[in-house]
C-alpha cells in the first residue's frame, strides 16, 4: 500500500490508519516535499511551466516503478486528486485506489458552474495571497479553517501544526494547480476498482453536507468501477474525525 496525504499535511496525517493496516501490508508513506516542515525540495521552482502536481505523479510512478509493485494507493484530500491523475497517467501502477475526501474538480467547490479559464484569476489571487499574508495572520487562519476541517479537537491541532510548518509558496503553487486540475475528463477511462470515501456532518455549513454529496455523487459519475461510502459524522480529515469507520470501510472493501 501506498499512502499519500493532502495539502500541507504530514505524512503523520496516517499514523492511526497505518497502525491497523501494518499487520497486513507493506506500507508505504509518502511525504510531500514542501509540506509540515520538509524541506522544498525540487518544488520550490514549480511554475507553469514546470508543475507540481504532475511533477509529484512521475515520481510516485518512478518510485512504483522502482519497487517493482503494484500497489493499494490511498490518497486523502491533494492526495486524492494525485491518487487520480496516477491512475488515468499510469494505469499498470495501481492495483486498486481509495480516495478520501477529494472531488475530481476541487474548484466546484467555489462555483458548480467552475471552469479551468475561469478560475485562473481567482487561483492566481489565491495564490499570491497565501504567499504575501505575514505568518501571525496566515497562523491564525489555518485555526480557523482547520475546526471547519476536522470536529477532532487532537485532529484540529495536528492538522494546524502541519500546515503552519509547511513551506508558504509550496503550499500556494499546489493550491492554485488544484484549483486548475479538472480531472472528469480523464474518469471515464479510469478502469481501476476505486473507492471514494467522502465525509457527512450535519453540522457543517462550509460546505453544507447535502450539497457536497451531490457534488461528490455528480463528479465520480462517470467512473466505471467506482464505489461511493459515506462517512457519518465526520468533516474533512476522516482519519482523525472517524478512524475506525475509515478504517472499516477500507478493509470491508479491500476484501
Amino acid at each position: 500500500m501506498l499512502l499519500i496525504p493532502g495539502l500541507a499535511s504530514s505524512a503523520a496525517v496516517w499514523d492511526g490508519e497505518v497502525k491497523k493496516l501494518a499487520p497486513n501490508y507493506r506500507l508505504h508513506v509518502v511525504q510531500v516535499d514542501g509540506f509540515a516542515g520538509a524541506a522544498a525540495g525540487g518544488n520550490a521552482g514549480a511554475s507553469d511551466a514546470q508543475p507540481m502536481l504532475p511533477g509529484i505523479v512521475d515520481e510516485l510512478h518512478k518510485y512504483i516503478a522502482a519497487s517493482g509493485m503494484k500497489p493499494v494507493v490511498i490518497g486523502h484530500s491533494l492526495g486524492g486528486l494525485l491518487t487520480l491523475m496516477l491512475e488515468a497517467k499510469y494505469p499498470a501502477d495501481v492495483r486498486k485506489a481509495v480516495i478520501v475526501d477529494t472531488l475530481p474538480y476541487y474548484a466546484v467547490l467555489f462555483s458548480p458552474t467552475a471552469t479551468v479559464d475561469a478560475m485562473k484569476p481567482m487561483a492566481a489571487g489565491i495564490k499570491q495571497q497565501i504567499v504575501v499574508t505575514p505568518a501571525d495572520q496566515y497562523a491564525a487562519t489555518q485555526q480557523v479553517m482547520m475546526a471547519a476541517m476536522a470536529k477532532s479537537a487532537e485532529g484540529q491541532k495536528a492538522a494546524i501544526a502541519s500546515s503552519v510548518a509547511s513551506d508558504r509558496a509550496v503550499v500556494a503553487e499546489a493550491l492554485y494547480e488544484d484549483l486548475l486540475t479538472d480531472e472528469r475528463p480523464s474518469l471515464a477511462s479510469i478502469e481501476t476498482p476505486t473507492l471514494v470515501l467522502y465525509e457527512y456532518d450535519a453540522s457543517s455549513k462550509m460546505p453544507d453536507s447535502n450539497a457536497y454529496e451531490a457534488m461528490v455523487k455528480d463528479g465520480y459519475h462517470a467512473m466505471p468501477h467506482v464505489t461511493l461510502v459515506r462517512v457519518e459524522d465526520s468533516r474533512h480529515f476522516i482519519m482523525y474525525d472517524q478512524p475506525e469507520k475509515l478504517d472499516a470501510a477500507v478493509e470491508a472493501w479491500l476484501k
